[in-house]
C-alpha cells in the first residue's frame, strides 16, 4: 500500500496532504480516506556502536509488537546520491515504514540517520512522531571497533577519523536536535545489556504489555 498513490483515481502525490484525525486527501480528485499513522523508532549512531547487532537480537524478541529492520539493506546504487542527507534513501525508508504501519506494528529502524534528514521530508508526516535513540562509544574503543572490521567493509584510517568527527558531533549536538535524541554509551557493555536497554526505550514509549 503506497501511501502517496490514491486509492480511488490513482494519482501520486510527491507531497501527502494530512488532514487531521490521519485522513490523506488526493489533490488531484479530492478523495480522502484514514490511514495508520504511527510511530516511527530510529535506534542510530556512529559505525561500530553496536546498532547492526543490537537488531538481530531485538529482530526476534519484538517481533510479536514491532517490525524491526536493518536500514543498510537499501543502501543500493540506485538509491545513492551525493548530497550530504541522501534524500533518495530517506525518501524511501520513509514510504516503506509507513505502509509497514498499515499491519498495525510500529517500525524500528537500526542505521546511521539524524533528526535533519528525517523530519524535513514531505513523507515525515505520515508519521505521528519520530524518536530516535542514539547509540554513542568511547572514541578509543570505537576505532578499535572499526579497525576490526573486514577489509571488504574499507575502514582505512582516514575514514575511522572521519567518523570519530561525526561522532563528536553527535555528542555535542544530539539534546539540541529537533527532536533531541536520547544518547546510550555502549562502551564496555555486553550487547545483551544494551539490547535490553534499547527494548525498555522501546516499550515505555508504546502502549499495551511488554
Amino acid at each position: 500500500m503506497n501511501l502517496l498513490i490514491c486509492e480511488r483515481c490513482g494519482e501520486r502525490a510527491d507531497r501527502p496532504q494530512i488532514e487531521p484525525e490521519a485522513v490523506i486527501r488526493c489533490a488531484h480528485c479530492g478523495h480522502r480516506w484514514p490511514f495508520l499513522r504511527l510511530p516511527l523508532f530510529c535506534v542510530t549512531g556512529p559505525s561500530g556502536t553496536g546498532k547492526s547487532t543490537v537488531q538481530r537480537l531485538l529482530a526476534t524478541e519484538l517481533a510479536d509488537r514491532f517490525v524491526v529492520l536493518e536500514q543498510d539493506v537499501l543502501w543500493v546504487a540506485g538509491l545513492r546520491d551525493d548530497g550530504a542527507e541522501h534524500r533518495p534513501f530517506r525518501s524511501t525508508w520513509l514510504r516503506m515504514a509507513a505502509m509497514i504501519h498499515q499491519s498495525r506494528r510500529p517500525v524500528v529502524l537500526c542505521g546511521t540517520v539524524v533528526p535533519p534528514e528525517f523530519e524535513p521530508l514531505p513523507e515525515r508526516a505520515l508519521f505521528e512522531r519520530i524518536d530516535y535513540l542514539c547509540l554513542t562509544c568511547d572514541p578509543d574503543v570505537l576505532a578499535a571497533r572499526l579497525r576490526k572490521r573486514p577489509a571488504w567493509r574499507e575502514w582505512d584510517e582516514p575514514r575511522i577519523a572521519e567518523m570519530l568527527d561525526y561522532a563528536a558531533w553527535i555528542d555535542a549536538t544530539a539534546a539540541t536536535m529537533d527532536p533531541p535524541m536520547t544518547l546510550l554509551d555502549t562502551t564496555d557493555v555486553p550487547v545483551d545489556e544494551t539490547a535490553r536497554a534499547v527494548r525498555d526505550w522501546l516499550v515505555e514509549r508504546t502502549p499495551g504489555p511488554p
